[in-house]
């Protein structure tokens, strides 16, 4: 594994924990291709309280176009990666 493969692995990692601690599932649930608006319990509001987590968790700031976008586990990992190399997702 290269260190970028790595580092997406830990970001992935990262965003499962995330995911499961907000929607009250485990994690061995919740696959990289796991549709977010499926997991059952999963609102608008669930849906921010991740992306907050997320964002204090990598100390960034998430675009609304780039989050409200996406819908699976690996598309919210691609913007975190994206965000912390500092250009668009």
């Amino acid at each position: 594994m290269t260190t970028s493969e790595i580092a997406r692995a830990e970001i992935t990692g990262s965003v499962v924990e995330i995911v499961a601690e907000v929607l009250g599932v485990a994690a061995a649930d919740l696959r990289t291709d796991t549709d977010l608006r499926t997991v059952e319990g999963a609102d608008s509001i669930k849906v921010l309280r991740i992306i907050a987590k997320i964002e204090q968790r990598y100390d960034i700031e998430l675009e609304d176009e780039d989050v409200f976008g996406v819908s699976t586990v690996e598309q919210v990992s691609d913007v975190v990666s994206a965000a912390l190399d500092g250009g668009p997702s």
